[in-house]
């Protein structure tokens, strides 16, 4: 017997449909993208590793980022709908795989903009700003206020909360193009770090640490689509988004990692400060007036973070939201949005919550905060690598099984030509979440060295804990909660059906 409505949907998921505004253009869906998916926190991590950074970067490109990329402008463009990965999961595997990869999904952000963004952000502005210890209470309080600004930030309407990611964007572009321009400077009048092209030459090892990175960096171009019942025009703007932004994304990472190697010994680059640390560097060319540059540098990536937390939460809440709203996720009441705002404000304040609390939680993890950003990133990335696993599978289900659908952009080719980019794409992100679930086991399969606790600064039995424990804890919520929603999906069946009912005796 089937739980859903005619379109798929929970009758209580169409009336929420119904409170939408249409105040999505062009240029907003692309800086909004640009703004969650391009990370000026992932720039630091990268560059630590080394200039064989640079050359897998441009491999991923060629190999992940590109196929990716084509993938879902195909299936953003032809399967419209707010809710966006969640519907296209649904249709290809049904309710329970949908309510597991939107869990997953979703709380990739609480969880990343309550660890790595709330710690980068501190440390920034402990550094360069106002001094506050690790671990007191303005380090708790600092922490706290950014990730409730990312939330009150989702919780406007659409109308007006799409600017903050935009200016967030703005910001990102102009702090990287004047550190990218002070570079030049500097180069010019002080010279380089002297690299020569051995030191691009790729390693297993390098290859190992990277790539979950990397590929982190390069997910989640198709984020817009869960709004896309709040574009003017999803059907043709959904592909846009995804290739411009795609591309964007390309550039901005490419210049700045070689920038970054140019100016900075990549034993002195760390995840948590590396980016800053490469622009204090460069900055010195402006003699008296660098401190004061470099302040308002600082302010620039304040603000080009506080505008990407916000993209991922209006555009991850909303996913979530109607998962919850179809009876996926607690019994619809989560799904609830705000008639005049036309957002979910439940779950934008239980994101808030959620990040609140694994803040807390990495918190009382040992070790520096360089240790801790490395960790709560890995976490970050370990949940949001694991809905890719249902999602790019449900794309290439979607091509095969419903042709019929009209595609405003498709990728060239017959179907083993999207089918193998599915499976080059998915084989990558499998590889990348068992690197990041258990770090060293490819390392000692191959025989490479692998010393966990240099690399991560933190017991491994407690990593182990918080990154299994977030797992089961993400699973556990998804399961449960699509129990909890049977309810909701039951009641749409009956009034379905006495509809029906009264149809045929009328």
């Amino acid at each position: 017997m089937t739980e859903i409505g005619p379109d798929g949907s929970t009758r209580f998921a169409q009336k929420q449909n119904e409170v939408l505004h249409r105040t999505l253009g062009r240029f907003d869906i692309v800086f909004i993208v640009v703004s969650a998916v391009v990370g000026l926190e992932m720039l630091g991590s990268v560059s630590s590793q080394g200039p064989e950074t640079f050359t897998w970067l441009v491999f991923l490109i060629i190999v992940f980022l590109v196929p990716y990329a084509l993938i879902f402008a195909e299936t953003g463009s032809a399967f419209v709908g707010e809710g966006g990965v969640y519907l296209w999961v649904r249709r290809a595997f049904g309710r329970p795989a949908a309510a597991v990869a939107s869990a997953f999904t979703w709380i990739t952000q609480p969880v990343w903009v309550g660890g790595s963004m709330a710690f980068l952000c501190a440390e920034a502005a402990r550094g360069h700003l106002v001094h506050f210890a690790e671990g007191s209470l303005a380090d708790y309080a600092f922490k706290t206020a950014f990730i409730w600004i990312t939330v009150l930030a989702a919780i406007l309407s659409l109308r007006r909360a799409k600017w903050i990611p935009t200016m967030g964007a703005v910001c990102k572009i102009v702090f990287l193009g004047i550190f990218i321009l002070t570079a030049a400077i500097y180069a010019f009048e002080r010279g380089v770090q002297d690299l020569a092209i051995g030191d691009f030459s790729p390693s297993v090892t390098g290859f190992i640490t990277l790539t979950p990175l990397l590929l982190f960096a390069f997910l989640g171009f198709e984020s817009g689509s869960s709004a896309s019942g709040e574009m003017k025009n999803a059907e043709k703007d959904v592909a846009f988004s995804v290739l411009r932004s795609s591309a964007m994304a390309g550039v901005l990472y490419l210049i700045p990692v070689f920038t970054i190697l140019l100016v900075i010994p990549h034993s002195d680059i760390d995840g948590v400060s590396g980016l800053l640390t490469a622009v204090a560097t460069v900055f010195s060319v402006y003699g008296p007036a660098a401190p004061v540059v470099l302040t308002a540098a600082v302010v620039l990536f304040l603000l080009a973070n506080i505008g990407q937390g916000a993209a991922w939460m209006i555009m991850s809440d909303r996913m979530q939201a109607i998962a919850a709203a179809d009876g996926s996720f607690f019994g619809g009441f989560f799904g609830k949005f705000h008639k005049s705002l036309g957002t979910p404000i439940r779950v934008n304040l239980l994101s808030g919550t959620v990040s609140t609390v694994f803040m807390i939680a990495a918190m009382q993890l040992t070790g520096s905060s360089a240790a801790l950003f490395d960790v709560v990133l890995s976490v970050a990335i370990t949940t949001y690598l694991f809905s890719y696993l249902l999602v790019i599978p449900a794309a290439v289900r979607l091509r095969l099984r419903h042709p019929e659908v009209p595609r405003p952009f498709r990728v060239p080719g017959p179907n083993a030509v999207f089918v193998a980019l599915g499976a080059v794409t998915t084989a990558f992100v499998a590889l990348g979440s068992w690197v990041s679930v258990f770090p060293g086991t490819l390392e000692s399969l191959l025989g490479v060295p692998y010393d966990f606790s240099s690399a991560m600064g933190v017991p491994y039995a407690a990593f182990e804990a918080l990154t299994l424990g977030t797992i089961v804890f993400i699973v556990a919520i998804a399961l449960i909660g699509f129990v909890a929603g049977r309810r909701l999906r039951r009641e749409t069946v009956a009034a379905e059906r006495a509809e029906a009912e009264a149809g045929l005796r009328g």
